[in-house]
């Protein structure tokens, strides 16, 4: 996050895998290094671009459309794959909304979270980035979009600007 730019022109949407009550301290420190504003997601809060909301430990985060425009909906529905917030849940939500304008991006992290919504995100037309294996802590959570082939395989240093080149060619309305 601290690498990509002032002027990002999209909304930035991050699941840590954390409990309750550690989110809020991660999203207060990224902001101090960040570019870009960073703050934990509240219910009903509209996306913007340039602005990075993390998922709350202990709740899911999706987004839906409303009368004020795109919104964060937090809930409390079953973990998935042992996880709440989970990275499936966000990246299915967004390829419902958003379709092929989705950018997804996929780090290092243990087990499978992620891969189903890469391929709801693929699926649908959008794009999927992949920690490398070189640069990952773990590889779980990456291997299975890589190996199925939609997800472009990216290392850490480059995942920023790859972002930012993806951006580039993507319409934004």
């Amino acid at each position: 996050l601290p690498q990509l730019p002032a002027d990002l022109p999209v909304p930035v949407l991050v699941v840590q895998h954390m409990p309750k009550g550690f989110t809020r301290s991660l999203a207060e420190s990224l902001a101090r290094s960040a570019k870009l504003p960073v703050a934990e997601a509240s219910h009903g809060e509209r996306l913007l671009p340039g602005r990075v909301l993390i998922a709350p430990g202990g709740q899911h985060l999706r987004v839906r459309d409303s009368a004020q425009g795109h919104v964060v909906q937090l809930t409390s529905d079953p973990p998935e794959c042992s996880c709440r917030p989970s990275v499936d849940y966000l990246f299915r939500s967004l390829a419902e909304t958003f379709a092929s304008r989705v950018l997804a991006v996929v780090l290092t992290g243990m087990g499978e979270d992620g891969w189903l919504g890469s391929r709801a995100v693929h699926d649908k037309g959008g794009t999927v980035l992949a920690q490398d294996r070189g640069s990952c802590t773990v590889f779980g959570m990456p291997r299975g979009p890589i190996e199925a082939g939609i997800a472009r395989e990216v290392a850490l240093a480059r995942i920023a600007d790859s972002i930012v080149q993806q951006l580039k060619g993507m319409p934004c309305a």
